[in-house]
């Protein structure tokens, strides 16, 4: 296509009248592929993983193209169904999210153009269509769920990563006391306190054995078992930031790394942001001890797979774009996307990228626990995880438990049919 277009274009001059459409090939006779993302974060670290690319294939320039995460998906199916100047390669969420793009036909299928056949097809998953079971995505990370902490404060303060709840909620209150906050966490994104209650709540509702039920409808979110888990997460509140329902995401991630709080429950996806917001920063990890009244007696290491790469089915350079897919899929991305960007890659083979994230992913292989929200109940709308969140905010403004749990069975109700039913 590059060679015809070429001949065309030569022609145009001594035709004087255009014979190709505005060419998005940079200098040198390059391709230039966009890849669109909500990772800002990350746009160094991909300049170095995509020079790797570049370099095995040099006709191919790879342009990352971030765009502010709370923006992303409102832009995204708009980029897509542009007719020229379009992304090439775009990041997906995982799950649900991807299911209205593919159903538009803005996602090329995958199958057969990239080698997944040593995949766990679990993680595959998190890629596929829901209605047609094709691929349309290169999962490219692992996410585990847990509480991350301050080593220096907790050193400073006589602590030690608590093994039970009791150990836990006295060192909280030892925090608070000394002038520390002892959770850091942002009540005003849903999606944040639904990661809170996954991690403190799992052992109390039952873990995989309640997602398990509650996908086949044996079990619904009025369930007490589930409520009570929601109360445990609510509970909580004493040891979250001030007004925690008006603290966002950004500033209770500078609440922890600027050293003001002692603790902060999260995704494996903070460690490498984190360290390099603050490098003298030391950050250790523990899972939730099991919370009173556990269905569940010991801790819950959470996961899920973070999202994917996918084609545009209407790229102008869809045979280049697939090719950079492929390359996704293969250890040498995987293995520098875990080392350059500090992150558990999804791809076989690889090795994450920081000690600590190697020991979350170990636990998670242990003792993991689905993170049923975003996995199961995560292919409607409202979203599992931003209807818990929702009867979160509403619980730490007084709302019950009991109530709480009918606000999340009502949201989940409206799209969801359980399999046994």
């Amino acid at each position: 296509m590059r060679k015809f277009c070429t001949v065309i274009a030569a022609l145009s001059v001594v035709l004087a009248a255009p014979a190709c459409a505005p060419s998005t090939k940079s200098s040198g006779d390059k391709v230039t592929l966009t890849v669109l993302s909500w990772r800002p974060e990350d746009t160094a670290g991909y300049g170095k993983i995509f020079a790797s690319f570049e370099k095995s294939h040099p006709k191919v320039k790879v342009n990352f193209k971030p765009i502010k995460n709370t923006e992303y998906l409102t832009v995204l199916p708009t980029e897509l169904k542009k007719s020229q100047g379009g992304p090439d390669v775009v990041q997906l969420k995982p799950y649900g999210p991807i299911q209205s793009l593919i159903s538009a036909g803005n996602l090329a299928p995958l199958d057969g153009q990239v080698d997944v056949s040593k995949w766990d097809p679990t993680v595959l998953q998190a890629a596929k269509g829901k209605q047609d079971g094709k691929l349309y995505g290169v999962p490219y990370a692992m996410q585990t769920l847990q509480v991350l902490y301050n080593k220096k404060i907790f050193a400073e303060q006589g602590l030690q990563p608590p093994t039970t709840w009791a150990e836990f909620t006295a060192a909280c209150d030892k925090l608070k006391k000394a002038g520390i906050t002892p959770l850091s966490t942002s009540g005003l994104q849903p999606w944040v306190l639904a990661i809170d209650h996954q991690i403190f709540g799992a052992t109390r509702y039952g873990g995989d054995d309640f997602a398990k039920a509650a996908v086949a409808g044996t079990k619904n979110f009025t369930d007490p078992d589930y409520t009570a888990s929601l109360d445990v997460t609510a509970k909580l509140k004493p040891y979250y930031p001030d007004k925690v329902t008006a603290v966002d995401y950004p500033d209770a991630q500078t609440l922890f790394t600027s050293g003001k709080a002692a603790m902060y429950p999260g995704g494996s996806y903070e460690v490498g942001p984190f360290t390099k917001s603050n490098p003298d920063l030391q950050i250790g990890f523990f899972d939730a001890p099991p919370a009173p009244g556990a269905k569940v007696d010991h801790p819950l290491t959470s996961g899920f797979v973070d999202g994917s790469y996918g084609v545009n089915a209407h790229s102008e350079h869809k045979a280049d774009a697939i090719e950079l897919a492929k390359w996704m899929a293969t250890p040498e991305f995987g293995q520098l996307y875990a080392s350059t960007l500090k992150q558990i890659s999804a791809v076989p083979g690889t090795t994450p990228g920081d000690p600590l994230l190697a020991q979350a992913y170990q636990n998670f292989k242990a003792h993991g626990a689905t993170y049923m929200m975003v996995v199961d109940f995560g292919y409607g709308n409202p979203l599992g995880r931003d209807q818990e969140g929702l009867a979160l905010q509403k619980m730490l403004g007084g709302t019950s438990p009991a109530d709480a749990g009918k606000l999340v069975q009502k949201g989940v109700a409206a799209w969801f049919k359980p399999s046994g039913g």
